[in-house]
């Protein structure tokens, strides 16, 4: 059992790599603790230790049978790390159990239920959820964040693009619909569960390739983010999003490219560099590189930061800007542990300051 000092947290579906990552991060935290997590199936009745050894003697816990009686009993925040279509089913019931509910799932990122339909291919369970949900993205949302009973955590992708290129678009500096976005995931992004041949050692070794081409569902979040950024309801940001896999276990790389507006033809990249460094200058987990220099995911592996260059094509004045992070952790679980911080009034900092693994 924890201690009265310490904040209860389940996690429920902690048997994938975002659970196990929750279980990690958690288990340093000084003013939370994991004292329930559920699984399917066989997983029930095992330590998540067990499931995943190198927990071993840092979080013991069992896995239970999701039983939403038992969570509200014990705990006082949950986490939920499912796959899209999961969290809308029982969202409901921990809210009118008086829970705090951070979902690490796509189900309430998009505001629009129409556009969770068309992306997912699914009907949305309780619409009227979509306008409560806070988008989990501190470093633009931090004071809703604090207020919020439900937390929608970004997806790994847009965490990395939306933080490229905000400051830019909040600016008025670039094209609205001039936006590229090309970004590399390892193969963790993928989730446990995908056994597909398409992730088998043999086949990722020596590769690199793009999937979801002109159609990844992260797309309309991407865009949904940077039009809040906007905050112009007459404009409109369009974006060609492609991702690939890298044959790498955990890491994102994001090369974001958008063509300057003619007001600004003189630009260079120490005019985007002031940009970036002035709206990031306080912001714990999102770290500037000095002009010329660009990120690597060695840099943040294992880590809570996003780390950013930027550079200006004066050739074509154009802008590109680098994005690194770790998908696993500032692109889910570190970034949900972040938005628990806030929602629950603990530093924002908590249980996330250790840096990145390297080499």
């Amino acid at each position: 059992m924890p201690t009265e000092t310490k904040l209860s947290v389940g996690i429920i579906g902690a048997t994938g790599y975002t659970g196990a990552e929750l279980a990690r991060l958690l288990a340093t935290h000084p003013h939370a603790e994991v004292v329930l997590a559920t699984a399917s199936g066989e997983r029930a009745g095992q330590a998540l230790s067990d499931i995943f050894p190198s927990l071993r003697g840092v979080c013991d816990v069992k896995c239970e049978q999701l039983d939403l009686d038992a969570i509200a009993a014990r705990c006082r925040f949950v986490f939920i790390a499912l796959g899209h279509g999961k969290a809308m089913e029982i969202v409901p019931q921990l809210l009118e159990r008086g829970l705090k509910v951070c979902d690490l799932g796509a189900d309430f990122r998009l505001r629009d239920a129409k556009d969770y339909e068309q992306w997912y291919k699914l009907s949305h369970a309780c619409p009227d959820l979509l306008s409560e949900a806070v988008y989990g993205l501190p470093e633009w949302n931090r004071e809703k964040i604090k207020g919020a009973r439900l937390v929608a955590n970004p997806g790994c992708y847009p965490t990395s693009a939306i933080l490229s290129l905000a400051p830019f678009v909040g600016a008025g500096l670039i094209e609205e619909q001039s936006i590229i976005v090309d970004s590399a995931s390892g193969v963790s992004g993928a989730g446990r569960s995908s056994f597909g041949i398409d992730y088998h050692f043999p086949e990722m070794h020596d590769n690199f390739k793009a999937y979801g081409v002109a159609g990844h569902r992260h797309t309309p979040e991407i865009e949904q983010g940077l039009q809040d950024a906007l905050g112009n309801v007459s404009a409109t940001v369009a974006i060609t999003f492609t991702p690939h896999l890298l044959p790498i276990a955990r890491g994102i790389l994001s090369t974001c490219y958008a063509n300057l507006k003619e007001s600004h033809p003189e630009w260079d990249g120490g005019d985007a560099h002031k940009v970036l460094s002035a709206r990031y200058a306080d912001e714990p987990f999102v770290r500037v590189h000095p002009i010329g220099h660009f990120p690597q995911i060695k840099h943040v592996a294992g880590s809570n930061f996003c780390d950013i260059g930027v550079a200006v094509d004066e050739r074509v004045n154009r802008l590109v800007v680098v994005a690194a992070e770790d998908n696993l952790v500032k692109g889910a679980s570190g970034q949900a542990i972040q938005n628990m911080n806030l929602m629950c009034g603990f530093d924002e900092t908590e249980g996330l300051q250790g840096a990145a693994l390297f080499p």
